[in-house]
């Protein structure tokens, strides 16, 4: 290929650029440069910097000057397949990249295949594919389950995976790695390129994404600018608990939204997505018909309106979750508001760069605490912020650490690859140990798989309905029971969620849904509030709800399970040393929390980053002990547990435990031996795996864990569509497969699989253990205040949350700060 300016069509993509106002950045010209030569690799580029343009004009080039004749439609069949980790993305995708064939008059169609597409559009794709397929990994598998797929990939020439971050180090990443090593084997020559806006382990993202040689890494060297702001509440409480401010300040959001076009509020979960619309509404009315909600239990023809709606301009504002984090081109939008910590600094620079989303322009985020601590996190994403863009500190984006050989997606794949035809056992292990996620599969776990999908394994291979696969001759499996291949494609993905009750009005269509434990626990004539309404529960049938609109002015909140965000150590070596500095830090949000600090400093002590602080308190409920290793909630749960567990092997004692994202508190009706317990080598890492597996449950952990498991491997069928199995029959039959495989199959390899990603993934064994290291290091600072530190009392409120009494959680902590201010006051 020649070089970029040698190519005939080079000065009309110049041209488009300077139609557009824009000129082609140094990043893009070497994307061009590298995909044209045939390379693969991934780029890292600034969000909103035209990561999109910097991959897809050269598949444009590629074709143009190969072929010549570009103008006329044709039948090329898939020569681009564009991978993405969100559906929400395909639609605003698939608009840019139309914008562009239009705008250069190339005669490419480009289409998209979800979950979402109908089964009469996907048979017209089969009949007559589209030059560029927009999908998710579920359907790639999808279709690499379909009889004759090689003749759908024949012509394909790149594969292009959008937010690779988003993917890497996930299930659903791992299914791109086996889709793209099972598209490598028809396409020797398939160019394969990831993009990313933020990611600390670059090299070892592109080499998952290309392991079969050297990938390239291009980085963007221009920088997106954000602008970040912090919203600061009138007075900071001395003494604060988390989710005292939030809503309280929405007044102060207001004048924020007034002043842009469109506004993006996000918040962390989807109940509090609810909780901020009702608030917005309640205090300006005139909102109403500007504002829209959009979170991923809403309707899709909801949300699609939404993403349309944002594009065109007609929202004002938009109160929403992840679901809008990631690369959608929202123009309109000029601001984001961040409702509490993001608690990483990849996450907030995500949701910053979804306002000013064009090369060159200012992106501009404001962040809003929920209680006076947040400060501290504002102040350090803020400095976060500003060093990302000077290039030795690329460290403080978060990485995201690699799964290694999970077997129940290799078992998934397996039975794909076997229903839309069968396959070769020995040339598949050759393509599948090509990929980085099993290039350590041994031959032994290899065989065990397939004894697994064609026997269902020593303990299964007397049920039929675990013997899927065939041998159909010496190295060939196949499915040929079509209720086996229809149950497989049903059931293709590695998203396990809870299983859901769809909401329907009574005179109206399906408005959305709602896990089926939430609306278990309410009453016929029970209100509760659902995308911006409230509603009554009218009937309740199977998996399918009857509600109508309410007049009830209250009403229940949906609570959505899901995984906690987890403070990231980038984030928190940050925020431990904005803490050590608090005198000398400069930033508005350290110098707005001063008195807090100051009190902390009088009480207690401010721990520097040498030093760990633990602080001793005596009080009406008995002997309280907080350690604060700043290590963030998840950690410190199994830090405490830990720590209770072997100090309860020391003397017989009894322990509550509460934690937040900088300590956590051990609290006794005796006292606590703390100085001989250090003595005894409290931190030490010796023997910590098995100090941690009997200071939880983790037997329990991992059933919990293996239903998920089981469901991708298809011991589960979580059933057919509108008729899914009920929660307790799938938790009912996953415990059953557990200990059948514990008593009669111990050494099964999926049940290990369990404990490993609970000791891995859920509990992060690797990070507990650098936590006790780090703790045995440090020099061990013990204060014994008379009352509860500010420090301590949000910890101490998160406690109560959990206790029965008569009072509101608000009342009760309203008059511990009462008394604890004028304890403050006497002691001046």
């Amino acid at each position: 290929m020649p070089s970029l300016k040698e190519l005939k069509f080079y000065p009309t993509i110049l041209n488009f650029y300077q139609q557009q106002g824009w000129h082609p950045f140094p990043f893009q010209e070497e994307t061009w440069a590298a995909f044209l030569g045939g390379e693969s690799g991934l780029l890292n580029a600034p969000t909103g910097s035209g990561k999109t343009l910097a991959l897809w004009l050269p598949c444009l080039m590629e074709y143009i000057e190969n072929t010549g004749d570009y103008q006329q439609e044709k039948k090329n069949g898939l020569k681009v397949l564009w991978i993405t980790p969100l559906r929400a993305l395909t639609k605003d995708t698939q608009r840019a990249m139309e914008e562009t064939c239009t705008a250069l008059n190339v005669a490419w169609r480009v289409d998209k295949r979800t979950g979402d597409t109908s089964s009469s559009a996907r048979a017209k794709q089969q009949r007559n594919m589209p030059e560029c397929l927009i999908t998710t990994p579920e359907s790639l598998h999808l279709m690499l389950a379909l009889k004759n797929y090689e003749q759908v990939f024949k012509n394909l020439e790149a594969v292009i995976v959008d937010e690779w971050h988003e993917l890497l180090g996930t299930k659903r990443g791992i299914q791109v790695e086996l889709g793209l090593s099972r598209l490598r084997s028809l396409r020797p020559k398939l160019k394969t390129w990831g993009i990313s806006a933020t990611i600390g382990n670059l090299q070892e993202a592109a080499q998952a994404l290309v392991p079969h040689k050297e990938p390239v890494v291009i980085r963007a060297k221009q920088k997106k600018k954000i602008q970040v702001i912090s919203i600061l509440p009138d007075a900071v409480e001395r003494f604060p608990w988390a989710g005292h401010l939030g809503v309280k300040m929405v007044e102060k959001v207001l004048p924020i939204i007034q002043e842009s076009t469109t506004t993006l509020l996000f918040t962390n979960t989807r109940a509090m997505t609810e909780i901020w619309y009702q608030r917005l509404l309640e205090v300006a009315p005139w909102l109403a018909g500007q504002m829209a909600m959009h979170h991923g239990s809403l309707n899709r023809e909801v949300r699609e309106w939404v993403e349309e709606a944002i594009h065109k301009g007609i929202l004002k504002l938009v109160v929403c979750t992840s679901s809008l984090d990631l690369g959608v081109d929202f123009r309109p939008v000029e601001t984001v508001i961040q409702v509490g910590s993001p608690k990483g600094v990849a996450r907030f620079l995500q949701r910053a760069g979804r306002s000013g989303h064009q090369p060159d322009a200012v992106s501009k985020i404001y962040f809003l605490p929920t209680h006076s601590l947040e400060l501290v996190e504002a102040a350090a994403l803020k400095e976060a912020v500003e060093k990302v863009t000077e290039e030795d500190k690329v460290k403080l984006i978060e990485s995201r650490p690699l799964l290694d050989k999970p077997l129940d997606v290799l078992i998934q794949y397996l039975i794909t690859l076997a229903v839309s035809g069968g396959f070769s056992a020995s040339e598949l292990l050759f393509e599948v140990k090509n990929t980085q996620a099993y290039r350590s599969l041994t031959n032994e776990e290899w065989e065990w798989a397939l004894q697994f999908i064609t026997t269902g394994g020593e303990s299964l291979n007397a049920y039929d309905e675990y013997n899927k696969v065939e041998l159909e001759a010496e190295d060939f499996y196949v499915v040929k029971s079509r209720k086996v291949a229809l149950k497989h494609r049903l059931s293709i993905g590695t998203i396990v969620s809870e299983p859901t009750v769809n909401l329907k009005l009574v005179r109206g269509g399906y408005i959305g849904s709602v896990e089926e434990y939430f609306i278990s626990r309410l009453n016929i004539g029970d209100a509760f509030f659902f995308a911006g309404r409230n509603l009554e529960l009218v009937e309740l049938k199977g998996l399918n709800a009857k509600v109508k609109p309410s007049t009830k002015k209250k009403g229940h909140v949906p609570r959505w399970t899901g995984a906690r965000m987890l403070l990231s150590s980038q984030l928190a070596n940050l925020i431990v040393h904005k803490i050590a500095n608090y005198q000398t830090d400069k930033s508005i949000e350290m110098r707005t929390i001063l008195p807090l600090m100051e009190l902390q400093n009088q009480w207690s002590a401010i721990p520097q980053p040498h030093q760990l602080l633990i602080e001793k308190i005596e009080t009406e409920e008995g002997h309280h002990v907080f350690f604060y290793p700043f290590e963030g909630r998840g950690v410190h749960e199994l830090l405490a547990g830990v720590i209770a567990w072997r100090i309860s092997q020391m003397q017989p004692i009894t322990f509550s435990m509460a934690m937040n994202d900088y300590g956590f508190e051990l609290l006794s009706d005796a006292e606590i031996p703390l100085a001989y317990a250090l003595k005894e080598g409290l931190f030490s890492s010796e023997n910590l795996i098995d100090d941690l597996a009997r200071s939880i449950n983790n037997s329990e952990m991992a059933k919990r864990r293996f239903r998920e498991i089981a469901a991708i491997a298809g011991l589960l069928f979580q059933g057919y569509p509108g008729k899914a199995v009920k929660t307790r029959h799938l938790q009912a039959s996953s415990k059953m497969l557990f200990e059948v495989f514990v008593e009669y199959e111990p050494n099964h390899l999926l049940i290990k699989q369990a404990y490993h990603e609970v000791m891995g993934q859920q509990m992060g064994e690797d990070r507990v253990k650098k936590a006790f290291d780090t703790m045995a290091n440090k020099e061990i600072i013990i204060t014994t205040p008379q009352k509860p530190s500010p420090f301590s009392f949000p910890i101490l409120v998160d406690r109560l949350r959990d206790q029965i009494s008569s009072e509101t959680v608000e009342d009760r902590v309203a008059k511990m700060q009462l008394e604890l201010e004028l304890y403050a006051e006497e002691r001046i």
